[in-house]
């Protein structure tokens, strides 16, 4: 068994969309409509046949205040893994994106957080 989808909730998918492909780097793998809403994945470009990252839309009211109350509790809600966590943060703070934690050594990890814009706060880490 292994995970081949993980979906991470969004106030508006358009929005998600051009945030995690444009400011990300990560590529649209399907953009099937679904009712009113749309199956929205996307993969990293270094392991295209890899996990896909769904763009739930927080249509329902459990995961809006899911989505509300850990960003508020300053929660990340998932984690993406990184090469180089400082080239990564100089690149991602030059496309404009907003950190609320900078790269911060703990443990045998080095992690930083940002805002993605649609409700979520991320982690990056580097190992």
């Amino acid at each position: 068994m292994k995970i081949i989808v993980t979906s991470l909730f969004v106030q508006d998918q358009d929005k998600a969309l051009e945030f995690y492909s444009e400011k990300l780097g990560f590529i649209k793998k399907a953009d099937v409509p679904v009712g009113e809403f749309r199956w929205i994945t996307l993969v990293s470009p270094d392991d295209q046949d890899g996990t896909e990252l769904l763009l739930e839309p927080n249509d329902h009211p459990a995961a809006k205040e899911y989505q509300k109350k850990i960003f508020a509790d300053g929660i990340p809600a998932t984690m993406f893994g990184v090469a180089d966590i400082r080239k990564e943060y100089n690149r991602l703070m030059e496309k404009g994106v907003k950190f609320t934690m900078e790269p911060t050594e703990m443990g045998g990890v080095t992690i930083a957080v940002f805002d993605d814009t649609c409700g979520n706060l991320i982690q990056i880490v580097q190992k």
